[in-house]
């Protein structure tokens, strides 16, 4: 959504830069700067000055100014030294002008602090030794960066409910928890607590992840006061309207319960917002039978509906799927948010290269829970049209750091592959190993255990490296060649058939040249014929049988040059499209 800045925040974000405290207020109004690559971007290469520090506790507080599309910031980050730290580093967008700046209650000069790129770099008054803790507070305010196309860019919504109030979210997955507040804007940069205190006009109200400690209301504001445990850094989101609140207590097969609850539009149809939120306990249920505990139920299963797609938000989950039917019998969006409650939430990618985690396994219990409600029939639909969308142009797992935009973009990355790819990976892999098995090494990723109860784990990370490693445990097998094949390459295995007289000999070709003994069955006839393949080849006598089907239960992931054909003939259609609806477009 377009949006302009007064003169008076650029001026002050210009000062800022040059480490000015407060700004004067020109007459003509200027350009503002640009949002620094630095800040849109989020992941990569972490400075030693931030991989030495640990997020102990956020005290955060945030006034939301509707009218101006600009905030008030008042961010308290308690941070502990891994190793003595001659310097504090953080990330904040440069346009967000910081007037004060203090640590342990001491104000930093002018000198002693920098902001040029959106790394903002402080001098304490000494170093800071290994094992210290200490307090840095910054206060700021500005005209917070706007996503055009939430959730997949970063930044603000600025949206108008259907009864005249603002409509406000934040989606900073994409480009960074420092587009409104310090932080380490790197994975493993959660805090351990944060206090997220929103202030709106009244009567909105603000829902956010974690426990509600209170609501105050004062001079026609209102402050929504959150406490949340370990939350993702962009899992700390602002939700802002005129919200009505459903709310329930989930029974959990574990023995125990927790609030659940849904904010939804007051203009929204009840019977509509009712059906979805009685989706929750069902879908819940799955996931706690099929993987484990919901991870955070000392604290609730929210979700609220915003004015973007969707976004998995701690606790409070962003919905903005406006209700749609799907053929599969349950709303996608609300599953797919949900499940990365485990995978995201639960279990976080150490690095953006690992990101397949979240989204991998996301994706793979859409279909998984099409086969819980309704049967193989749809859990092969969901698969099938996954792997048709599949790329196969990158890796989904390159061995190296990553930003966002090197995993996610699909021009120099896996994209979209790490979904729907991953998903399929998945289900080849429990093909291969075996609900036990398969669910035990989910259970070890996500809990760092085989049997996870209410209370005995906690939020964890993860990297590609362990689940091959879960995987190898509970199996007692090596099973490296599986994940070359299919994580460390782009291109699938294929399978080369030759008819040699009254033989089917079939083997394994691989883009890398490296093993892959995946066995396979064949369906000869009216027998179904398992074919080890230990060293990548196989035989099996076929004779004249009708028919012969090469792994008739479609259990491994393999190039079909069908897809592939189709998949051209598809991206031709869909591009001819586009320059003809360009043609009509232009005067």
């Amino acid at each position: 959504m377009p949006f302009r800045r007064t003169a008076a925040l650029y001026a002050a974000s210009v000062l800022a830069l040059a480490g000015a405290a407060h700004a004067a207020q020109p007459v003509n109004p200027v350009k503002p700067l640009p949002t620094t690559a630095l800040t849109l971007g989020t992941g990569g290469q972490m400075p030693a000055e931030e991989a030495a520090v640990a997020i102990e506790h956020v005290d955060l507080r945030i006034k939301v100014i509707p009218e101006r599309k600009a905030i008030e910031g008042d961010a308290t980050l308690t941070l502990r030294a891994k190793s003595a730290l001659p310097r504090i580093v953080l990330d904040l967008d440069r346009n967000l002008p910081i007037s004060s700046l203090s640590i342990d209650g001491q104000a930093l000069s002018v000198s002693a602090w920098s902001n040029p790129e959106g790394r903002l770099t402080m001098t304490p008054p000494a170093p800071i030794a290994a094992g210290a803790r200490t307090e840095v507070r910054i206060r700021y305010a500005g005209v917070p960066h706007v996503a055009e196309k939430a959730p997949w860019d970063g930044g603000f919504v600025w949206k108008t409910a259907p009864t005249g109030e603002p409509w406000i979210a934040t989606a900073v997955q994409g480009d960074g928890c420092d587009l409104f507040w310090p932080c380490i804007d790197f994975p493993t940069g959660e805090p351990l607590l944060v206090d997220f205190y929103v202030t709106v006009p009244a009567p909105l109200s603000a829902p956010a992840g974690g426990v509600l400690v209170g609501v105050e209301e004062k001079d026609g504001w209102r402050t929504f006061h959150w406490r949340q445990k370990q939350p993702d850094t962009y899992a700390i989101a602002l939700n802002i309207g005129p919200y009505v609140k459903l709310s329930d207590t989930y029974r959990s097969r574990f023995g125990d319960s927790f609030p659940i609850e849904y904010w939804h539009l007051k203009s929204d149809d009840p019977a509509k917002a009712k059906a979805l939120f009685a989706e929750f306990a069902p879908t819940l249920d799955f996931f706690e039978a099929m993987i484990g505990p919901y991870p955070f139920r000392s604290e609730k299963l929210g979700v609220v509906e915003t004015p973007h797609l969707g976004m998995e938000h701690q606790t409070m989950n962003a919905y903005g799927n406006e209700y749609a039917k799907d053929v599969y019998g349950y709303d996608w969006l609300f599953e797919h948010e949900l499940s990365h409650e485990w995978f995201g939430n639960q279990v976080t990618n150490v690095d953006w290269d690992d990101m397949w985690i979240h989204e991998g396994l996301g994706s793979y219990m859409q279909p998984l829970y099409s086969q819980w409600l309704h049967g193989d029939m749809e859990y092969m639909a969901r698969l099938n049209d996954q792997r048709t969308k599949t790329n196969n142009r990158f890796p989904i797992v390159a061995g190296r750091v990553m930003s966002e935009d090197d995993v996610y973009k699909d021009t120099a990355g896996p994209g979209i592959d790490i979904y729907y790819k991953g998903s399929n990976v998945m289900h080849t892999l429990r093909a291969l190993i075996g609900d036990e098995a398969f669910f035990k090494a989910v259970r070890l990723l996500v809990y760092g255990r085989v049997d996870p109860k209410p209370g005995n784990f906690a939020p964890r990370y993860a990297t590609t490296k362990d689940f091959i490693a879960d995987v190898n445990t509970v199996t007692g097998r090596d099973y490296q060649w599986f994940f070359d094949a299919y994580f460390y390459q782009a291109k699938l295995p294929e399978l080369v058939q030759v008819r040699e007289g009254e033989d089917l000999a079939l083997s394994w070709k691989t883009p890398s040249g490296k093993p892959f003994p995946m066995p396979l069955e064949v369906r000869v006839g009216d027998k179904v014929v398992s074919v080890p393949m230990a060293d990548g080849t196989g035989r099996v006598q076929v004779g004249d049988a009708v028919p012969v089907i090469v792994d008739p239960a479609s259990k491994v992931l393999r190039r079909q040059p069908y897809l592939e054909d189709y998949q051209a003939w598809k991206k031709a259609k869909d591009d001819a499209k586009k320059a003809e609806d360009a043609k009509k477009a232009k005067p």
